[in-house]
């Protein structure tokens, strides 16, 4: 079972990671079946978050995905009412299985008073993570109408820093939870606006609302920071509310969402490259070489230098990434962008070692291979010319199986002008179409050159 909470790319972390979610049956942090069961103290709760739980659990929800022809859970999360007649909001995330494979999976929805049924699904919004959900009427007077509605704060009424916010949702399927919290803001430096919410939610409470102090929903829980405390994500509550007005009236979706999601991640990718490509590349200070660097309007730079146990090998390393990616399904993510480079000056080697370590750092990149989701990379080799400095450029493309036109970019780039000198650089691109492929390898690499001063020389 997979309990639903989207984690951020760790800022200070490499790779990409999933689901904040267990693969195993028993949920993360739950003792195994047989263990000695460990007393904890309940959480102290405050007279708000009382008052709150109690005026809006009536439209809190728990939404499940079941296998199609059987009662086991594949994933939860949370969701929460935004219409008399029966319509929910959640995390995309949340019912991306059922999204994708109709056939396989089904939606559920339980209440906090026991009640349970079936759920369909209107629409969805990748970027933002959110998706739009309604009760289905059984016909015999149940379903989800008549049970009220959680109401959006005004855009027009910004929250200021520090103000006390409520999440709600069922964390790890264990019980339904109001978690405490402050709003802190905007995240800084994200592509999209997510809300930084000091708070501790977890797996489970995806989709689950963030209510003010008059019970007006600001946002809904999306992610949380890797090996962090109290660092958590919110998708504003203004793109939920755009959802809601957009598609309550839509028909349900009945066929796999394949090319609604390509249509989505096409425009998302377009707007990002675009912005990405309009952006000036700045100096690695590097007094050999002109490195392309980012500015650091929607990635973040970490670098650091020759460690004490180097041997003789003196470099620096730079790596800037985006820190958040979108999700397609627990197997893929996609929508971000990462690049990093080595400058290594290995004049204490001598030029026969300097060239093993050289090139044994080329020949180590990580390309990827075929798996469900993307094909085997294809890659092309050429020397470039750039102003007179001679690199060696490898393009590879990897294309998305189920998302027609859209592919995996990596650059990888060396030079080859010096004995004991030289520098690696690598670009990659997630889910991008190949004609951004192309202007994205090609602006990269105009991003090398000599300093002034070596070109001089």
């Amino acid at each position: 079972m997979k309990s639903c909470l989207k984690p951020l790319l760790g800022l200070a972390l490499v790779g990409l990671a999933a689901l904040a979610a267990a693969q195993s049956p028993s949920p993360p942090n739950v003792a195994p079946p047989g263990a000695a069961p460990q007393a904890q103290q309940p959480p102290t709760v405050s007279a708000s978050a009382r008052r709150l739980y109690e005026r809006s659990k009536g439209q809190l929800l728990q939404i499940r995905t079941l296998l199609k022809n059987q009662d086991s859970q594949a994933s939860v999360g949370s969701g929460f009412l935004v219409s008399d007649d029966g319509h929910v909001v959640t995390n995309y995330h949340v019912i991306s299985q059922f999204a994708l494979e109709p056939d396989s999976y089904r939606l559920r929805y339980a209440t906090t008073d026991g009640q349970g049924g079936a759920l369909e699904l209107l629409d969805f919004d990748a970027r933002r993570d959110l998706a739009l959900l309604r009760a289905v009427d059984d016909g015999k007077g149940g379903g989800l109408r008549g049970r009220g509605a959680l109401q959006f704060r005004p855009q027009s009424q910004p929250l200021a820093k520090g103000e006390r916010i409520y999440s709600m949702g069922n964390p790890h399927d264990v019980a339904f939870a109001v978690v405490e919290g402050n709003y802190n803001g905007l995240v800084e430096r994200s592509f999209d606006p997510l809300i930084y919410y000091a708070g501790g939610i977890n797996p489970g409470m995806s989709g689950g609302p963030v209510l003010d102090e008059d019970g007006l929903v600001v946002g809904v829980n999306v992610s949380t920071l890797l090996f962090a405390q109290q660092v958590s994500f919110l998708v504003p509550g203004e793109f939920a509310e755009s959802l809601v007005k957009r598609s309550l009236a839509a028909k349900p979706l009945r066929a796999a969402a394949w090319s609604r999601l390509r249509d989505q991640l096409m425009r998302y990718q377009d707007e990002l490259v675009g912005r990405f490509l309009a952006l000036p590349w700045e100096s690695a200070n590097n007094q050999r070489y002109r490195l392309p660097v980012p500015k650091q309007d929607f990635m973040r730079c970490w670098g650091r230098s020759t460690a004490a146990d180097a041997k003789g090998l003196d470099f620096e390393r730079s790596q800037c990434r985006m820190d958040h990616a979108l999700f397609v399904s627990g197997n893929l993510q996609t929508g971000w962008l990462d690049m990093s480079h080595e400058a290594y000056d290995g004049s204490k080697l001598g030029a026969l070692r300097f060239a093993r370590q050289y090139s044994g750092s080329f020949r180590n990149e990580r390309l990827g291979q075929a798996d469900k989701s993307r094909t085997a990379p294809y890659c092309k080799e050429q020397f470039v010319d750039r102003d007179g400095l001679p690199l060696r450029a490898v393009v590879c493309l990897r294309a998305y199986r189920k998302l027609e036109g859209l592919h995996d970019l990596s650059v990888l780039v060396t030079t080859v002008d010096a004995s004991t000198q030289g520098a690696l650089g690598r670009f990659d691109a997630r889910g991008v179409s190949f004609d951004n492929a192309l202007k994205l390898a090609a602006h990269y690499l105009e991003g090398f050159a000599w300093t002034n001063s070596s070109k001089a020389k």
